[in-house]
């Protein structure tokens, strides 16, 4: 008996001494980089992919040396399906464990967007692809009927229903995902409340986006915001023509550039001064404010407003005092343009 309890003890030791030494081992795979020199590379973790397959990619791309150590981390801490894809920047001069916390808190190469109110898509467009998150053939799919119907939108593509916000895409990002997260945080933000208040006054969804992104290209004005949103539910409800110059230009050059007597008469869906109406979609997408102001326009009888060319708008409720208002500015902005041209003449 005591001889069995010897050799148990001993085999016991043995065990344990082979226990504690691998445990060391692992420790100090898991804590000694592979390499001294700081050669970085961006690795992909694409999305989908297993713990299991992602470890043998570092180890194929040289950060790693043994998929060991990392595989039995990631089982024992149970966070292998924790890692998130992306484009890492790694280097062998990392220690494993470090790499693993980057994989797992998701670490990987990131680029912030921000789309300011009263972007159009081909703004939209430009900022992604100047950080390559998307390109000529995916940017297709703003325009893709399956797509637009996939997230129930109504109307000819994604303009107005990328919601301007600061975005941080990792790299590699699908750009259906890019799209449809734009997508869902207009939707966080025309909430239930303001859903319903569209129903009270009759509106859909694209009605609300259409004449708030007009809204959005009229004034920066906070407080005008209501004001113009008055303006064009009058006109609305009169059958009169909206006659909002951003809607003029949609689509075919930049609304910086002056509006002509030529483009007031040009036949297009979106130009106001032909149709009558809403155009089939937004021209821009509008902010929260300007959705609001759609939704809650300001109690006045207002028919018309021109530019007093100081970034605000003088409004009017009849034709006739309109009219008076618009050779008032219009004669003091020929004025002063008169008087720069003279100044820069002497």
């Amino acid at each position: 008996m005591g001889k069995y309890f010897q050799s148990f003890a001993e085999a016991a030791y043995i065990l344990l001494v082979f226990i504690l030494l691998t445990a060391a081992i692992i420790y100090i795979s898991l804590v000694t980089p592979l390499s001294s020199q700081e050669k970085w590379q961006e690795i992909l973790i694409p999305e989908g992919d297993t713990y299991s397959h992602a470890v043998t990619i570092l180890k194929n791309a040289g950060i790693i040396e043994n998929r060991f150590p990392l595989i039995l981390l990631g089982r024992l801490t149970m966070k292998d399906r924790k890692i998130k894809p992306g484009y890492y920047n790694l280097s062998a001069s990392m220690t494993p464990l470090q790499i693993f916390d980057k994989l797992v808190k998701g670490e990987a190469i990131f680029y912030t967007i921000t789309i300011p109110e009263g972007f159009a898509l081909e703004d939209i467009k430009l900022k992604l692809k100047t950080t390559k998150l998307i390109n000529e053939e995916s940017w297709k799919l703003v325009y893709d009927k399956n797509f637009l119907g996939s997230l129930g939108i109504k109307a000819p593509s994604l303009e107005g229903y990328l919601f301007p916000e600061t975005y941080n895409f990792a790299k590699g990002t699908e750009p259906t995902t890019i799209l449809k997260t734009m997508v869902q945080k207009l939707r966080e933000n025309y909430d239930k409340t303001l859903i319903e208040r569209a129903g009270e006054l009759g509106m859909s969804e694209n009605e609300v986006m259409t004449l708030a992104s007009i809204i959005e290209k009229e004034t920066f004005i906070d407080e005008e915001r209501p004001v113009v949103s008055a303006v064009y539910h009058n006109r609305l409800k009169k059958n009169m023509k909206l006659q909002a110059d951003p809607t003029v230009v949609y689509g075919i050059r930049s609304y910086m550039q002056s509006i002509t007597k030529e483009d007031l008469r040009r036949k297009t869906p979106y130009n106001t001064y032909v149709i009558k109406g809403l155009p089939p979609g937004p021209i821009a997408s509008p902010g929260l404010k300007s959705i609001k102001a759609t939704l809650y326009p300001a109690k006045a009888s207002y028919l018309y407003f021109v530019s007093k060319n100081d970034g605000t708008h003088h409004f009017s409720k009849t034709n006739e005092e309109h009219s008076r208002a618009v050779m008032l500015y219009q004669r003091n902005n020929e004025n002063n343009r008169s008087q720069d041209a003279q100044e820069k003449v002497n």
